[in-house]
């Protein structure tokens, strides 16, 4: 075999080996491990026509025994960036409260509701590509809600 045949050959099975290589990577591991008094809560997302028409809020909270009242928790969730790779992940060091209102609840006996995070960031790009990867303390839920625009697109008004 002449040795431009014998590079070409090797070149494909190269280029086969890496494919199947990098087909079998696990896309998370990138992403630094919880601390010991946290999780490391992930979620991917399936592949979708027009991902740019959607988005994905995360909801951050917990399941509590609550009355009456409106209920929410304060805290903050960070977006890092993920050194090396540009990859966005986020965190949150604690829920504080609950906060409620303070309405009268008589014989009204406590349910269990899941309380969320208060606050309106949480609105992120849909990708399926990336897994979104979220630090919390260890008793926290993270649970989301995808959003999809509609067709119809609205023309604003000259004035």
């Amino acid at each position: 075999m002449s040795n431009l045949k014998l590079f070409n050959l090797f070149f494909c099975m190269g280029m086969i080996a890496f494919n199947v290589n990098a087909a079998s990577l696990d896309p998370k591991v990138p992403y630094p491990a919880a601390k010991p008094d946290q999780l490391r809560q992930v979620i991917d997302l399936p592949a979708v026509p027009e991902e740019e028409n959607m988005k994905v809020q995360l909801i951050v909270g917990k399941t509590l025994k609550v009355d009456c009242n409106r209920h929410v928790f304060g805290g903050e969730l960070k977006e890092h960036n993920l050194e090396g790779w540009g990859y966005p992940y986020y965190s949150i060091e604690a829920l504080n409260g609950p906060m409620a209102t303070m309405m009268a609840c008589p014989d009204q006996d406590l349910t269990e509701q899941f309380v969320q995070l208060g606050g309106n960031d949480f609105l992120l790009d849909y990708n399926s590509r990336l897994p979104i990867v979220v630090y919390t303390p260890a008793d926290v839920e993270v649970k989301y809600r995808i959003w999809q625009a509609g067709d119809k697109v609205e023309t604003a008004t000259k004035e």
